[in-house]
């Protein structure tokens, strides 16, 4: 049972799903975060009556989900301005129908984890600030890393620096979540803000470091070094592969040459892509004698520029029939023009299995950038259905060619790899999964890695650079007009890097796996988007995943706002070595549950560690408005890996 440790004088720690730390002033208290609220029930142990303030660190669920329990104590919050809102209207950063430009979102996939129900702040902090107590002035820092309006609370004594610091950092130099620190689309923008904030409380020379989780940190600048060392080492190598920002054009294909048509290169005597000035196009085209086409995504053109293109081929190049698009992985930016090839052309779609899915029922996915997301004008938003799905290993015979379809994860966990012999080379189509100069040494070939994309290193790019290398193909035609011919350097350096990053995110973890602090979907709900009629039921599966070689035991509890059940409401049980556990779960929505958006949160107790409400799932109550999905058939779950 959790009870108080006095860690400075009149400075208590109470642990439940995060530490919440007391001040006490006689018998009043200010509290740091507040956990499930159980501190709130025990005040009297330590001689306090009253709370007066709460100050939060930040927003994430397991700091404050016993926000409900603050109203009865007149308690007055504050947190910083960049926050509040996430506190105060959490809705607003859930959707039924997202879109890339969501605030707080990795191309729509959310990465803030606000209070399942709104909690009202009284009071905000800028970026430097001040907040004076019963005489005692704590200084107000912003933390920015763990979360986008982190906030550190420096209290100075006679004995130095005592600095409340949330998530900054946990005891070890090590991090507390990585998926929470990854803002945009593999760029390092909040991993920049993180170690910022970290050398930024360094200069404090704390005296003593109050961590929300893990042990209190007693030689924190120390520490906070080293742990800036090790997010500078992870950003080099987590950064991609190739010099986006720079020379990109300079590497992206030294191995086409001009056609007859405009911007069509040919690669081989039957393979075909664009190029030209800053063009990232996805398409991939191997050509028959007979004029019949196989297309290898198709998207991020204007519709006239790739009709225009089309009616040229056909004059120029022999093109007679578009067979099909073959599709190499989920995000919509490589299949938002494949419905026009269908309508027009009619041309047949095809992908492979764990990756229809996403395009068929891409509101069962909290990931990032699936098809409907896009919103691109004039271009099919919603869901697109497949003619043929091919299983991982399926060979295609097309007009005298043997194509080979395998799953390689790479930059997302469903992905495919479309390879065989063409022209007298082993070609391989990788889409988004390897990009990059053969002949520079530094260049290492990762796109971006993206924790919303699904899946760890394991399922992603070291699965591809392993596969690659066995695959040993003589020619590269990657996403966004990349070719890449004789990769064997590339695709060894490439393994070499991926290595090193999951060595260096796992100096970073305090689990004895780095997935657990990198792996938003370790514990989720299939689908994450349900609906329910007021009076009615659905069904839906509740997925926990070990990562560890050894038996797991977990404890989930699910919740969500009144009117809403859930049977069973807690999952208890055990897991075996690197298995994946999966719960049928029914969700029963009151006659008078209250119409619209709920968020249902999952209470994580793994091997007896309390963990909170880490992860959530969307119900939404009625029948949506005419702007968000249909509703799925009861007992509907996802398919993948």
């Amino acid at each position: 049972m959790p009870r108080f440790r006095e860690v400075a004088p009149d400075v208590f720690q109470w642990t439940d799903t995060c530490h919440t730390y007391v001040l006490r002033d006689g018998d009043a208290g200010l509290l740091i975060d507040l956990g499930d609220g159980s501190v709130l029930d025990h005040l009297d142990e330590i001689g306090v009556k009253k709370v007066e303030w709460v100050l939060f660190t930040h927003h994430h669920r397991e700091q404050c989900q016993g926000g409900a329990r603050l109203a009865a104590t007149g308690a007055k919050t504050a947190c910083s301005a960049l926050e509040k809102p996430l506190f105060e209207k959490p809705l607003d950063y859930r959707r039924m129908r997202p879109t890339l430009s969501d605030a707080h979102s990795v191309y729509g996939a959310s990465y803030v984890r606000p209070p399942r129900e709104p909690i009202a702040i009284d009071q905000t902090f800028e970026r430097m600030d001040d907040f004076v107590w019963r005489g005692r002035q704590i200084w107000v820092i912003e933390t920015q890393g763990n979360s986008p309006g982190h906030t550190a609370y420096l209290l100075p004594t006679d004995d130095g620096w005592i600095a409340f610091t949330g998530d900054l950092m946990v005891d070890g130099a090590r991090m507390h979540t990585w998926f929470d620190t990854e803002w945009d689309y593999g760029f390092a923008k909040g991993l920049f803000a993180l170690g910022n904030s970290a050398a930024q409380i360094a200069g404090y020379d704390p005296a003593v470091l109050l961590p929300s989780h893990g042990p209190v940190v007693k030689n924190a600048r120390e520490q906070l070094q080293a742990y800036t060392t090790k997010i500078r080492r992870l950003t080099d190598l987590y950064v991609r592969g190739y010099d986006v920002k720079g020379f990109g054009g300079c590497d992206q294909d030294n191995v086409s040459r001009p056609t007859l048509v405009p911007h069509v290169w040919q690669v081989t005597p039957h393979l075909y892509k664009f190029r030209g000035p800053n063009c990232w196009t996805n398409f991939g085209m191997l050509l028959g004698d007979d004029g019949h086409a196989l297309l290898v995504d198709c998207g991020l053109f204007k519709v006239d520029f790739l009709d225009t293109a089309i009616e040229r081929m056909q004059r120029q190049l022999g093109l007679k029939q578009i067979d099909a698009v073959f599709i190499t992985h989920m995000h919509g930016d490589h299949g938002l023009d494949a419905a026009h090839i269908r309508q027009k052309y009619g041309a047949q779609l095809w992908t492979m299995e764990g990756v229809a899915d996403k395009f068929e029922r891409p509101w069962d996915h909290d990931l990032a950038a699936l098809l409907p997301f896009y919103r691109d004008p004039g271009k099919q938003q919603g869901p697109l259905l497949f003619d043929r799905i091919l299983k991982n290993g399926e060979t295609v015979e097309w007009n005298g060619y043997s194509l080979t379809c395998d799953w390689m994860p790479g930059q997302t966990k469903y992905h495919a790899c479309l390879h065989g012999m063409i022209d007298e080379k082993k070609v391989a189509f990788t889409g988004d999964n390897i990009c990059g100069a053969v002949d520079d040494p530094q260049q290492g070939g990762n796109e971006a890695v993206v924790a919303r994309n699904g899946g760890a290193l394991e399922e992603g790019y070291l699965y591809a650079a392993e596969y690659l290398h066995g695959l040993a193909p003589d020619l590269i035609l990657g996403g966004h007009c990349w070719a890449m011919e004789n990769p064997a350097p590339l695709i060894e350096r490439y393994r070499e890097r991926m290595l090193a990053l999951r060595e260096a995110f796992q100096s970073l973890s305090t689990a004895d796996d780095y997935r657990y602090m990198f792996d938003p979907y370790q514990v989720a709900v299939a689908p994450y988007r349900v609906i329910v009629p007021p009076g009615g039921e659905t069904t839906c599966q509740l997925q926990i995943r070990n990562y560890r070689r050894r038996e797991q035991s977990h404890r989930i509890q699910l919740e969500s706002s009144p009117g809403l059940s859930f049977d069973p409401p807690l999952v208890v049980g055990k897991s075996q070595q690197e298995e994946t556990v999966t719960v049928p779960i029914t969700i029963r929505a009151a006659a008078n549950a209250k119409p619209g958006l709920a968020m249902a949160t999952l209470d994580i107790t793994r091997d007896g560690q309390r963990l909170g409400q880490m992860f959530d799932f969307l119900i939404y109550v009625g029948e949506p408005p005419a702007d968000q999905p249909p509703a799925a058939p009861a007992g509907k779950t996802t398919s993948g890996y």
